[in-house]
Parts: C-alpha cells; structure tokens; sequence
C-alpha cells in the first residue's frame, strides 16, 4: 500500500517537471516573421532605418569647413608661415605656388600676391596680413549671388556641362531642393545621345518627386525641350529643368545643337532661359576654365555650379572662374547627400578657405 502511495506521488512530481519545462520552452520559441519580412536584404532594412532615424542638421558654415578641408590643407603650411612672421619675397613666393596648387589661376594668383607685396610694406603685425588676403578674396568674388527662381512659370533653367561633371546628380539635388521649398518641378530629358542618362535622370525625377518628360534615345533634344516646356505651361509647373547632351566644347555639331535648344526654348518662353547653368567639375581645376570658355561662346551663362567641391584640393579654382570669367557661382556641391548642394556663400568660403586651424566642430 506504502509502494503505491510512493508511485503515485513520484508520477505527479515528474508530471509537474514536464509541465513547467514544456511552459519554459513554448516561451523561448522565436516568433516567425512574415515572408515578406524574410526577404528583406540588409541594405533595405539599412535605407528603411535610416529613413525614420532622425537627420542630423548641418549648417553651412560646417559643411563649408568640411568641404574645404582638402584645399585648406594645401595652403595651411604657407599661410601659417606667412600670417607668423615678417613678409619678403621668399615667403610670398611660398604663398604664390600655394595659391597655384589649389588652382586659383595664374593670372589670379599673381594679382594677389602683387595686392600683399604692396600691402605687406605697410603691415604692423602678423595678422593684419592675414586680414588684408581675407579682404582681398572677398573684393575679388564680390557679392553671393545665389540662385534666384522668378515668379514667371514656368521658370526654366537650361543645365549644360561634359559628361562626368556631375551635371545629371546636380539636376537631381536642385529638383529635390526646390520641392522641398514647395515648389512644382518638371525635369526634361534632353541628353537624348545616351540611352544611360536618360535612365538615370527618370530615377532622380522619381526620388524627388519630380515630373519627368523624356523621349527615345536619338530623339531631337530641341523636341524634347519643346514639349516639356509646352507641358509645363499647360500643368502651371513652377520651375522646368532642362538636361543637355554632355558635350564637349570642341564638339561644334553638339554645340551647335545646344543653340538650337536655347532658340527653341525662346519660342515658346521668350525670356527663356530664365538661368544657364554650367556645371563643372571642381577636381579638374584650371581645366574647368578652358570649358566654360567654350560653353560661353553658345550660350549665355548665368552661372556656375562647382561640383565635388569637397573631394579636391583645388577649391581655389571658385576664385579664378570669377575673375577670369565673370560668371558668379550659384550652388556648389558639397557631399554626395541630396542637401549637399548649397548656394555659394563667398564669405563663408573665404572664412573655410583662410582659417586652417578650425576644426569642423567649431563651426
């Protein structure tokens, strides 16, 4: 009778152990996720973070700094020498072929040099040197000029420039930027010469939420800009971006085509267009120059947009644009993110450009 009792008893024991591990165990069962879910690759479930994370807010004296990191350090070592000791001709001949390294020009460079030769003589201390360039640069690039949208719709901006400038990214960032302002873009594809741009301007007009005209490859361009423009007369389209053939101005053919579109646009818009905007590369410093040359010779630019500003060590070629050309620079790049593309702000340029000691953070 006692065996029983001890069975029956040790049968409730062992039943309340598996009882309580199966409980334990149903709780530590992962929860299966749905398919969708599953197939997920890292880099969208990265973009989907980062798009409800929120965007860390830079300002433009920062992102000047940062982005002219790189030229800054190719006149640190002169300028340091120069604005810490007394003036002669050995140090402004160091400060000469810095100013030439961070491709200010030649002719600029010189000039430069020649306004402290001359006002070196008459400097007390150090740092009035320093000031006296400071003023110097900023005689020479004048007032900021940025870019201006008329109350005229559509406002149209005719963008021009050779393949690898950055001309089709910097179409995708001034469409993003002027919606995010409220305003109505239309993005016209006329770079009809590449199947590949026409492409890839379709995907930024989408990013931004532009809309977007195009035709097929080998179209007439001129035609192409005829209908975005008679479109977006008909839809009241704030602003129409206009894409051009990434020519080279040694091409006379393709330039001729250019002028052919600016007639066209006339047509229909007389002051049209309202901006020309040449777009050049900032790594290629004084090569920039000898393109927009030839650009000027068909078109009548308005301004500039200096691409990869960021990624050179030749940001002294926004000094030698504006002195040998005449042309105000309106944007420039500054990063690769869809808000790197900023109004040129001469004095924050200068400040980024002289103060080789201030560090990002300080900004």
């Amino acid at each position: 009778m006692e065996i029983a009792l001890y069975v029956v008893i040790a049968i409730g024991i062992v039943s309340s152990v598996i009882f309580v591990f199966a409980r334990s165990s149903a709780k530590q069962i992962p929860v299966q996720e749905p398919a969708d879910s599953q197939s997920k690759t890292p880099e969208i479930v990265a973009e989907q973070q980062s798009a409800v994370a929120p965007t860390p807010v830079i300002s433009d004296n920062q992102r000047f700094l940062a982005g002219l990191k790189r030229s800054r350090g190719v006149l640190a070592k002169s300028l340091q020498k120069i604005f810490g000791g007394g003036v002669d001709e050995d140090v402004l001949e160091e400060l000469e072929e810095a100013l030439l390294m961070a491709d200010v020009g030649v002719h600029t460079s010189m000039s430069l040099v020649d306004k402290l030769r001359e006002s070196g003589r008459k400097v007390k201390e150090p740092g009035e040197l320093q000031e006296i360039l400071r003023a110097e640069l900023m005689s020479l690039l004048g007032q900021s000029e940025p870019l201006q949208i008329s109350e005229a719709k559509p406002h149209v901006i005719l963008m021009i420039g050779v393949n690898g400038s950055g001309k089709t990214t910097t179409i995708g960032k001034l469409a993003h930027r002027l919606i995010q302002e409220g305003k109505s873009v239309m993005v016209a594809a006329g770079d009809t010469f590449r199947a590949g741009a026409i492409e890839q301007l379709e995907v930024w007009a989408e990013r931004s939420g532009a809309q977007f005209i195009s035709a097929s490859p080998g179209a007439d361009p001129a035609s192409v800009i005829h209908n975005a423009l008679t479109a977006a007369k008909a839809r009241d389209v704030d602003v129409v971006l206009c894409d051009t053939a990434g020519r080279l101005q040694a091409q006379q053919a393709l330039m001729a085509e250019l002028g052919k579109v600016v007639k066209v646009s006339q047509k229909l818009i007389p002051e049209a267009p309202h901006e020309t905007l040449l777009v050049l590369d900032a790594t290629i410093g004084q090569n920039a120059l000898s393109q927009a040359e030839g650009f000027t010779k068909v078109a009548p630019i308005t301004g500039v947009v200096l691409t990869k500003l960021d990624g050179t060590a030749k940001g002294g070629v926004v000094l030698a644009v504006r002195k040998e050309l005449g042309i105000p620079v309106r944007l420039v790049g500054l990063g690769e993110g869809k808000n790197d593309l900023r109004d040129f702000n001469a004095e924050l340029f200068v400040n980024a450009l002289l103060d080789q000691n201030k560090s990002e953070e300080e900004a």
